[in-house]
């Protein structure tokens, strides 16, 4: 009989995603038959994948589930995330349900039409993974007690109830008060889920573990949970779920190497699938720094415009931070990802299709000459392309592989190089695409950073060692977590006195 596992949490940003896949990955490598899943996402950082419905067609599931399944050693399809909602910003998102987007709702709009839809669909795509796989590691999302939502909590709640679920209760020390959010969270989760909880984790601890017995001690004498593990802070490389690890309005971050060659991203409001960037940081030497458009061009060797949920009101933010004026003054490398391709075009048609304030012609950056033309419809597939390098890749060539959520299509005003047949354009100093996880593919990467380098006036170190993100999180959870008591054949649960 298939067993789901919930890797729940007691606040967002705790570990979950990392847990879940490393567990993925340690039972596949047991042989064993496992899938990820997760009832509702909330992320702008998606991945194209086939329809549970028509393998065919592709569809959009959160990128942590995308990623589990890779751990999972299998391949993702849209019944890991059946309901996923992309934020637009003001309070409204865009629903996608099975793959497929269906509109955009507020959320007092998704809870009162849309949730009994959502949840028909979670439940029917759980029930055909355990159909399939001998087990489930379901990821919950933020915290399972939050009481205003517990009636209507799909990703934790419902999950663990239509699931059958056992609960991991993952807590981060890190943020302080770590015994106190578990012991809150087990006294608020409603009753039928706290007798679910078979054990719990402590991550992010920074020093010595056995500190902590005391508190371990206590708090499993007055919860009757057992703690199973305390995590390390490590971080196995795997791409971010969500945008809470960018820095705040206002603020700078540097992800990679602070000291190295830095390649500015402003940090756009409605910023998505900014993953992208993410095989850039991990090279020795290479900083990204994502800022405010008003100063994150200070001191940068190159600039890649990421993806955003929507282009044309991130555009229109840039502008009035006159954004636009430093980027044509730039000397450097300059790429544009999808909406940030869009961005780099001369302008934007029928831009109100997808900006909030009816504005149907924006202009762009006139780095490339192309021109974007909106409309309802939405291109998601996954892509292998030659690739001719030009522009910032200049001498790369050959096959990459990668996928395309968008609206819009952008058409050349001009003569232009195109670096795929049919799409992207390039010019000496810019380049974009539609293609997310060009920079994923090690062709395009090596060609990218040695432009970087060469325009920093400095050496290249030796490319990063292909080090698996999956098999570091497997090993992350296998040293750190009692995993005898998450035998799935001998599983106990911990029921309260009460």
């Amino acid at each position: 009989m298939t067993r789901t596992l919930l890797v729940a949490g007691t606040a967002s940003h705790v570990g979950k995603s990392t847990v879940a896949a490393g567990l993925c990955r340690h039972l596949a490598d047991r042989g064993i038959s496992v899938a990820p899943y997760k009832a509702q996402n909330m992320s702008n950082n998606a991945r194209a994948v086939p329809r549970a419905d028509d393998s065919a067609k592709a569809g959009e599931v959160g990128v942590s589930q995308y990623v589990q399944a890779r751990a999972a050693r299998i391949g993702a399809t849209t019944d890991m995330n059946p309901v996923l909602l992309k934020p637009r910003g003001d309070g409204e998102s865009q629903l996608v349900i099975d793959g497929e987007a269906v509109g955009n709702v507020g959320a007092g709009e998704y809870y009162e039409t849309g949730w009994e839809r959502a949840r028909e669909a979670a439940r029917a795509a759980h029930a055909r993974l355990a159909a399939e796989y001998d087990v489930v590691i379901a990821e919950g999302a933020g915290s399972i007690a939050e009481i205003n939502l517990s009636d209507r909590d799909l990703a934790n709640v419902e999950t663990a109830r239509f699931a059958d679920a056992e609960v991991l209760l993952l807590v981060d020390i890190e943020r302080g008060g770590a015994f106190a959010s578990l012991y809150g969270t087990l006294e608020l989760m409603p009753a039928d889920c706290r007798e679910r909880v078979v054990g719990a984790l402590i991550t992010k601890f920074r020093g010595d573990p056995e500190l902590l017995e005391p508190g371990i001690e206590e708090i499993e004498e007055r919860t009757g949970v057992p703690i199973l593990g305390v995590l390390p802070y490590d971080d196995p490389g795997l791409p971010e779920e969500d945008s809470v690890s960018l820095p705040a309005a206002g603020e700078t971050a540097v992800h990679g190497d602070p000291d190295g060659v830095r390649i500015a991203v402003p940090r756009l409001t409605r910023i998505s699938n900014f993953t992208d960037l993410e095989p850039l940081a991990r090279e020795p030497g290479v900083g990204v720094a994502y800022g405010p458009p008003e100063s994150v061009l200070e001191g940068a060797h190159a600039v890649v415009l990421p993806g955003t949920k929507n282009t044309v009101d991130d555009l229109l933010e840039l502008h009035e931070a006159d954004f636009g004026e430093r980027l044509r003054d730039f000397s450097g490398p300059v790429v544009g990802l999808c909406g940030g391709y869009q961005m780099l075009g001369e302008r934007i048609t029928n831009a109100a299709v997808e900006g909030t304030d009816g504005e149907d012609i924006v202009e762009g950056f006139g780095l490339l000459p192309v021109e974007t033309r909106f409309s309802n419809r939405k291109r998601i597939e996954r892509v292998e392309r030659e690739l001719v390098g030009s522009g910032p890749l200049a001498g790369a060539r050959g096959p990459v592989s990668g996928y395309e959520i968008h609206m819009g299509e952008s058409r050349p005003t001009g003569p232009v190089e195109r670096p795929f047949e049919g799409e992207g354009a390039a010019t000496a100093d810019a380049f974009g695409t539609y293609l997310h996880g060009l920079f994923g593919n090690r062709v395009a990467r090596d060609a990218f950073l040695d432009r970087v380098f060469e325009n920093a006036g400095a050496e290249r170190p030796s490319p990063a060692r292909n080090e698996s993100p999956y098999d570091r999180a497997a090993a992350l959870v296998a040293e750190n977590v009692d995993l005898e008591a998450l035998e799935f054949d001998r599983l106990p649960r911990i029921r309260s006195d009460g």
